[in-house]
């Protein structure tokens, strides 16, 4: 048989364009898999994403050429920091500056980047850069991703997400960067020190490039506002700057989700300046022997990162007992919804103190600012908190079985990790690996969020075709 006559017989194996036309068959099969996904549960799409993202940054942070050293970094630290920072969390088991090479510390702030838009949100403004439109799909899964109440406004957000973020990162480097030059940084190391922290700060990671972090800066205003006013915005969340957008200050045009977290966020604020500065004035070992404007500072400082920052100025060990319960609990209260905080968020926190008020003065509705909070939503607060305490106790338990710590460095890595805060009592360093990884898949439950982890998990949607007659037990 000759040559022409075998490939006559077999033209598949080398007809020109065969393997374009199996890229495109791969590509096109890959699609349908994941428009099934997104049609059957946008969450479990979310919950992959957020894996696989993951996975991609500890392969990368695996390299030889991630480390200072040029060693393979093992794979319970690279696993773990690579979770930090998709994550925007901020715990870290090895030091930053030190360990990573600048390779692996843009890695981790890609990864930060990455995970504080949120990988649906990033899939969607890349679908809708190419294709110049969403369709209906497109919307659900970037709905999914951004919490947005109406499909309507799911376009609108999405660009609001990235000229967002983009502008304030810009503005906040481009605030720190002189500042670095002053202190003596060379022009490069002070923009990559300024582009680190504004990134860091906005998307609430509390990562640093400073082997010794931002203490030295205690002090210095100039640095420590623009991180302040980056976290906090951070936490806001991009509905509430879609809102703001629109409406500016005005607020009777408000929607009841901006004004809810504007609102609560604020007087967390401002209760976590006052407890803390309060708790912390006399302690010798944090700010005890400052002056007036400095304790001020400290305090203002902590109350902001407590919501889901990761940057401290003080010793988490140095702390009294009552200011970690504290931190504690603004930790687990957190930031705004769809926003780069973490925590149980503050809406969540306004409908159950709402919902207690109401049952008090005996309201039959849960009402505020002239609206009506449908039922579901509490059921959907109540579900947050249960779930957020539940998975906080198990890995609590974990933790101080694997660790022989005292209870309360070990509540408050915790919390700090379900919350994606990332302020640490240096615990998450000291744990065996099966620690590391308890606390790298608390952080990743934190991210995604415990609604949107158990509705990705769920295996089915029951649809109810009957009721049962009610039946009212005995509570409290």
């Amino acid at each position: 048989m000759t040559q022409s006559q075998s490939r006559s017989t077999s033209p598949a194996s080398w007809q020109p364009g065969m393997p374009e036309r199996e890229g495109l068959w791969i590509f096109t099969r890959l699609r349908d898999f994941i428009d099934s996904i997104a049609n059957s549960s946008p969450a479990r799409l979310a919950l992959s994403a957020f894996g696989v993202v993951i996975l991609v940054f500890t392969a990368l942070l695996s390299l030889p050429m991630a480390s200072a050293t040029g060693q393979v970094t093992p794979l319970h630290q690279a696993f773990f920091t690579a979770a930090s920072a998709v994550c925007v969390t901020g715990l870290t088991v090895v030091s930053t500056a030190v360990h990573w090479s600048f390779f692996g510390q843009l890695v981790i702030l890609v990864g930060i980047f990455v995970g504080g838009l949120g990988t649906l949100t990033l899939a969607s403004l890349l679908a809708l850069m190419v294709s110049k439109r969403l369709g209906v799909r497109g919307k659900l899964i970037a709905q999914e991703a951004m919490n947005a109440g109406r499909l309507g406004e799911v376009g609108t957000l999405l660009r609001i997400v990235i000229v967002t973020s983009v502008v304030i990162e810009a503005a906040l480097a481009v605030t720190l960067i002189p500042r670095f030059l002053v202190l003596g940084e060379g022009f490069p190391q002070a923009v990559w020190h300024g582009v680190f922290y504004a990134i860091s700060s906005f998307n609430n990671a509390g990562f640093t490039p400073h082997s010794d972090g931002i203490v030295p800066y205690e002090t210095d205003l100039w640095i420590l506002v623009p991180l302040m006013l980056g976290v906090f915005l951070g936490s806001l969340g991009f509905p509430v700057v879609m809102v703001l957008h629109q409406n500016g200050l005005r607020w009777k045009k408000w929607n009841l989700h901006t004004k809810l977290t504007i609102q609560v966020s604020f007087i967390l604020l401002a209760a976590g300046t006052v407890l803390w500065g309060f708790l912390e004035w006399d302690n010798l070992r944090t700010i005890g022997d400052m002056d007036l404007g400095d304790k001020i500072t400290h305090a203002l400082f902590a109350s902001v990162m407590l919501r889901s920052g990761g940057f401290n100025l003080v010793d988490q060990n140095h702390m009294e007992s009552t200011t970690m319960l504290l931190s504690d609990a603004l930790m687990f209260a957190g930031g705004g919804s769809a926003s780069t905080a973490g925590g149980i968020k503050v809406t969540t926190i306004a409908v159950m103190f709402l919902a207690i008020t109401a049952e008090a003065r005996g309201d039959a509705d849960v009402k505020i600012y002239g609206r009506t909070i449908p039922e579901g939503t509490m059921r959907v607060a109540i579900s947050v908190i249960v779930a957020g305490a539940t998975l906080v106790s198990v890995s609590a338990l974990l933790l101080l079985h694997i660790s022989h710590a005292s209870l309360d460095r070990v509540l408050f890595e915790t919390i700090s990790a379900f919350a994606t805060v990332g302020l640490s009592t240096n615990l998450s360093a000291e744990l065996p690996p099966e620690g590391v990884y308890v606390l790298a898949l608390l952080m990743f439950a934190g991210r995604v969020g415990t609604v949107t982890l158990a509705a990705g998990l769920a295996l089915r949607q029951r649809s109810q075709l009957y009721h049962y007659p009610e039946e009212r037990p005995i509570i409290g």
